[in-house]
């Protein structure tokens, strides 16, 4: 390889009783590049954004959730822009909405990079959904990637209040027919929690939703039944009537 980096996680570090260290390069000099994701086309900077920068564990998601997508679409939690540039080729317009800045700045080069017209607003995703919703404003395609809201399972119940609105704000806002993709990435929410909390969300929007797919990760994040933690992605895609 050009170059090996070491993306430092301090609370891990910490909890590992570990001493702190900095990120930074293991060996050459080179911490940005650009790389394909299902034919789309990503900048990379690998000492910057969450984690190690790229989910890859959506990557097989992305490309499902392009397969359903039609019309006008809004993407919440949208970061550097994973879903909305798989959903661009297929849907009139896409709206991206991320809390941050920095996420945003690199979700426009990435719109530039495969030519796509892409609306990006940096906005609190509840404040906007609650906002857009009162407005009536309607879409055909919604996504929603949070980040997890359930870290530990003390956080549980807040986590699947904080599921339970953001879906059923989006559902009202989901014209009939339209598709509605929403995800979980905390382990602590389980699919049955997770299913059961989108299914309240429909009962509650009065909407009812046709089961597309429920998926999880990439295969190369691989689901060992001995080790529980390593079922962690929810990922549901649903026809939304009524």
């Amino acid at each position: 390889p050009a170059a090996i980096l070491e993306r430092v996680d301090e609370r891990v570090r910490e909890l590992e009783e570990l001493p702190p260290r900095p990120s930074g390069l293991l060996m050459g000099e080179k911490t940005s590049t650009m790389y394909s994701m299902n034919g789309v086309r990503f900048h990379y900077a690998g000492l910057e954004g969450q984690k190690t920068g790229a989910f890859l564990d959506q990557r097989e998601n992305y490309a499902a959730s392009a397969q359903y997508a039609s019309g006008e679409a809004l993407d919440v939690f949208c970061y550097q822009g994973g879903f909305a540039l798989h959903l661009a080729p297929r849907c009139s317009k896409v709206t991206g909405v991320d809390s941050s800045r920095p996420a945003l700045e690199v979700a426009e080069q990435n719109a530039a990079l495969n030519q796509r017209e892409i609306e990006w607003i940096e906005a609190n995703a509840f404040d906007l959904l609650r906002d857009y919703s009162a407005a009536g404003h309607q879409y055909d395609t919604i996504v929603l990637d949070p980040p997890p809201f359930a870290k530990t399972r003390r956080n549980l119940d807040t986590a699947l209040r904080g599921y339970k609105e953001l879906n059923l704000r989006s559902l009202k806002m989901l014209r009939p027919g339209g598709t509605l993709v929403t995800c979980s990435c905390s382990y602590h929410v389980s699919q049955a929690d997770f299913l059961e909390i989108v299914a309240e969300a429909a009962r509650d929007a009065h909407r009812t939703l046709r089961i597309l797919e429920v998926r999880t990760q990439a295969k190369d994040h691989p689901i060992l039944l001995t080790v529980p933690e390593t079922a962690y992605l929810k990922c549901v895609i649903a026809n939304v009537s009524g």
